[in-house]
């Protein structure tokens, strides 16, 4: 446990009803004690009258819940007052901590990290519920919840467990037997349970990432000048995003507008039109990125009147309400028109349908950039672990079991855990 105790608003920012400010460390109960004079039963609310040590001013009449380690969300002994939300009061209350000898106010995340620290959460979980902080939408917060919940934790922990016993048999094998008489029917059931494992790794390694919930399913619009670009890009965000001309080039850089429909995140991109630009510097420029955007998007959305380049872009006949546009293209997909709204709820729905491919499947494991690094090098591990040399074998299945020590936080260096815990939130 730390010897410093720390301090931090954990609601959300005043004003609002009620305020929790969140004690944790060795002196929580006694700085508790000096404000609010007795405290009640652990984990029973009370009344209290909450004072300055300096002068007895009163400063709120609070509720006191108090939660002695190592139960508690940090695994140190915990106070929580429960104030009314107004600014002026949580600022006074948190002035006069301030005061007091061996109190410091939290850094971003750090009830979280001694959570972690004292064991009760994993490195995975701890990211989960940094994700489901952020959730924005229903699949974001699901997949958040399931992390947090200790979802890939009992998976990893698992794997760990199966290889240490498979250590442990390589172990026997080494010091019971010639090293160069190993017995087939030993080494096949080796390489069997470290191929299972290797096999389930992969299967991991090839779902859909969790970036990609929090990103959104990037949508590139693009075709040539004066196609309908911007105008589609108005309709499908439900506002005035781009600037819609009659004049060729108004769109001379990437425009970016997230988008949330039925629980799935887009970042819809409209871009410049693709044409020749000679003469034009801005404009190459901005057909330079039209194209690089078309390269990094999930889905592109093509509004030109010849044939996509990539056929799996969407060949999309827009403006289809004007007179001399009444007949779509062979190749066309969808025929939309931004002025009668034709076509925009099926173009939604296929839209929907091929994020749902790229998105991880409901309530499935989703993993992040670190983790799927440390899972990867770990199913690298194994993959040179399939061999008859039992010593090569025996050290790569110990380089596995470490790598996955990382994902759960076992291992990992301090540089990891200040770049993950800085994205939370004071008082998380």
């Amino acid at each position: 446990m730390s010897d410093h105790t720390i301090y931090a608003c954990s609601s959300g920012p005043p004003p609002a009803a009620i305020a929790i400010l969140r004690i944790s460390g060795p002196a929580a109960f006694q700085v508790a004690a000096d404000l609010a004079g007795s405290l009640p039963s652990p984990r029973r609310a009370g009344v209290r009258a909450l004072r300055d040590p300096a002068d007895a001013r009163l400063l709120d009449r609070a509720l006191v819940l108090t939660f002695p380690a190592p139960r508690t969300a940090t695994g140190e002994d915990l106070v929580e007052f429960h104030l009314h939300g107004g600014r002026a009061v949580v600022s006074a209350v948190s002035d006069v901590l301030a005061a007091q000898p061996g109190l410091r106010a939290a850094e971003p995340g750090e009830f979280t990290r001694r959570a972690l620290t004292n064991g009760v959460i994993d490195l995975t979980a701890a990211e989960g519920l940094g994700d489901l902080l952020n959730a924005q939408t229903e699949t974001q917060r699901r997949a958040a919840l399931r992390m947090a919940e200790g979802g890939l934790r009992t998976i990893v922990e698992a794997w760990s467990d199966r290889l240490v016993g498979v250590a442990a048999r390589i172990e026997a094998q080494l010091d019971f037997s010639d090293e160069d008489d190993v017995p087939d029917e030993a080494m096949d059931a080796i390489t069997a349970d470290v191929a299972i494992i290797a096999e389930a790794m992969a299967a991991l390694l090839a779902a859909p990432p969790v970036e990609q919930l929090h990103d959104g399913v990037r949508v590139v619009i693009a075709g040539p000048p004066n196609s309908g670009k911007s105008t589609l890009l108005n309709v499908l965000t439900g506002r005035d995003v781009a600037i819609v001309s009659p004049l060729s080039g108004t769109t001379r850089d990437r425009i970016e507008a997230a988008v949330t429909r039925d629980g799935i995140a887009y970042l819809l991109t409209d871009t410049a039109g693709l044409t020749d630009t000679p003469n034009d510097i801005v404009e190459e420029i901005g057909v330079a990125r039209a194209a690089a955007a078309m390269d990094s998007a999930d889905i592109v959305l093509w509004l030109g009147d010849t044939p996509p380049s990539d056929p799996s872009h969407i060949a999309i006949h827009a403006r289809a309400d004007l007179p001399d546009r009444s007949t779509p293209p062979a190749f066309t997909q969808l025929v939309v028109s931004a002025e009668t709204d034709r076509g925009i709820t099926a173009l939604w729905d296929l839209l929907a349908l091929r994020a749902s491919a790229l998105l991880p499947v409901a309530d499935a494991i989703a993993t992040n950039d670190r983790q799927r690094s440390l899972v990867r090098a770990s199913h690298q591990h194994l993959t040179m672990a399939g061999q008859r040399d039992l010593l090569i074998v025996a050290e790569e299945v110990r380089c596995a079991i470490r790598t996955l020590d990382a994902v759960t936080g076992r291992t990992g260096t301090e540089d990891i855990l200040d770049a993950i815990f800085s994205r939370f939130c004071i008082g998380k």
